[in-house]
């Protein structure tokens, strides 16, 4: 008896020894590196929305508001070409590289990527099969799916997304992209795996929730 649970005892830790054997160690840190590029400006022109914090940056730099987000703009939109150049080469290799592939939280790198891109459209499939297997945290695909919804003209899901732009009432306003459905929103962000209401998310945005109809929007 001993000799048979000893045996199982083996088994099980060489089928976990060869699960972590399957994590491709190169590519997790080659991911690692791409989400910092990623990022490289993003902080930056977060910090030129906010007025107080963009009077701080243009004191400091010289430079006028516009001038700065030109100039970063442009930074990081090259940096995010050559990111997508590198994460589409790994689709064509691996599909889409999840969890089981190369861990937490190098297995949200790609999603980033093409979040920041103007692919989103083209690879919602492949993000949808990873969230349904779990290789993608559900929350993510979710917000992807109310980005390319929102860049199609369409109501949003999840109310994840804010846009600023002009109204039909003349009024230029940052507000949450119209919802499908907005009075069972909370539910579906509870079930998706959100841990913010709308409103709190919208106010995590520097947003005021309210509810914009589509018939609103230009």
């Amino acid at each position: 008896m001993k000799r048979f649970i000893t045996g199982i005892i083996l088994l099980v830790s060489l089928s976990a020894f060869g699960q972590h054997k399957k994590i491709n160690t190169i590519l997790k840190k080659q991911l690692d590196s791409v989400m910092v590029l990623d990022q490289k400006y993003r902080d930056t022109l977060s910090m030129l929305i906010t007025p107080e914090q963009s009077d701080s940056l243009v004191k400091k730099l010289g430079l006028k508001s516009w001038q700065m987000m030109n100039k970063y703009s442009a930074l990081q939109g090259r940096l995010d070409s050559l990111n997508v150049i590198f994460i589409e080469g790994v689709f064509r290799k691996y599909g889409y590289p999840g969890i089981t592939l190369v861990d937490t939280p190098a297995n949200e790198s790609a999603w980033y990527i093409i979040q920041h891109s103007q692919k989103i459209h083209q690879y919602m499939p492949m993000m949808k099969k990873a969230a349904d297997e779990g290789e993608l945290p559900f929350h993510l695909y979710a917000m992807m799916l109310d980005r390319d919804l929102m860049y199609q003209g369409k109501e949003q899901v999840y109310g994840s997304q804010v846009s600023c732009r002009d109204l039909k009432n003349g009024k230029h306003e940052c507000f949450v992209w119209p919802i499908k459905d907005p009075a069972t929103v909370d539910e579906r962000r509870k079930k998706a795996g959100f841990d913010q209401t709308v409103e709190d998310n919208a106010k995590r945005l520097g947003v005021t929730y309210r509810v914009v109809k589509m018939d609103e929007v230009k």
